[in-house]
C-alpha cells in the first residue's frame, strides 16, 4: 500500500516542477523564445484564444519573434492580445505578421525579473510542502486504522520527507538556472 502513496507523492510532485518549469518559459530573459507569447488570450470572435491556437511563432533571431496567424483577419486583435499582455513589447503588423522586437533588458528589469522567479519558485515550494501533508494525513489515517504499524509509519515518514527534500532541491536547481539566464547579459 505506502508503495503506492509514494508513487502517487512522488508522481505529484514531479508535476510541480514540471509546472514550474512552464511558468518559468514565459518570463522573458535576453533572448527571444516562441513560450513569451503562446499562451497570451486573444478576443477571438468572444472566446479567449491563445496565440498558438491561433497561427505560428517562430524566432527569425535571437531579439525578435514572429506571428503568422492563419486567420488574417485576426491580426488586429492578435496585435490588441499582445498589447494588453504584461510582456511589455509593441507588436508592429507587417503585412501578414506581426513582429516582435524585444529591447535589451535593463538591469533593473532583470532584478525585477528574478524577484518574480523567486515567488514561482516559492510558490511551488508551498505546493510541495501540500502534496507532502495530505501523503502524511494518509498514512496517519493507515496506521489509525490498523492497516500499518506506528514503527512503519515512522518509516513512511522519513521516507515522504526525503522524497520532499529531493523534489525541494529540484525546485532550487530550476529557480537558479532561470536566475542565471536572466541576469546573464
Amino acid at each position: 500500500m505506502p508503495l503506492g502513496e509514494i508513487a502517487k507523492l512522488k508522481q505529484q510532485m514531479e508535476k510541480t516542477v514540471e509546472h514550474l518549469k512552464g511558468e518559468y518559459l514565459g518570463i522573458r530573459t535576453g533572448r527571444a523564445h516562441p513560450a513569451l507569447v503562446e499562451e497570451i488570450k486573444v478576443d477571438y470572435y468572444g472566446t479567449p484564444t491563445p496565440v498558438k491556437q491561433m497561427g505560428s511563432v517562430t524566432v527569425p533571431d535571437p531579439r525578435q519573434l514572429l506571428i503568422t496567424p492563419w486567420d488574417k483577419t485576426a491580426l488586429k486583435a492578435i496585435e490588441k492580445g499582445i498589447l494588453a499582455s504584461s510582456l511589455g513589447v509593441t507588436p508592429s503588423v507587417d503585412g501578414d505578421v506581426i513582429r516582435l522586437t524585444l529591447p535589451e533588458l535593463t538591469r533593473q528589469r532583470r532584478v525585477d525579473l528574478t524577484k518574480l522567479v523567486r515567488k514561482y519558485g516559492e510558490e511551488a515550494k508551498v505546493a510541495l510542502r501540500n502534496v507532502r501533508r495530505d501523503c502524511l494525513e494518509a498514512l496517519k489515517r493507515m496506521e489509525k486504522e490498523s492497516l500499518i504499524s506506528e514503527d512503519d509509519l515512522r518509516r513512511y515518514q522519513k521516507e515522504v520527507q526525503d522524497v520532499t527534500d529531493e523534489f525541494t532541491k529540484k525546485v532550487d536547481a530550476v529557480q537558479e538556472q532561470k536566475e542565471k539566464e536572466i541576469m546573464e547579459d
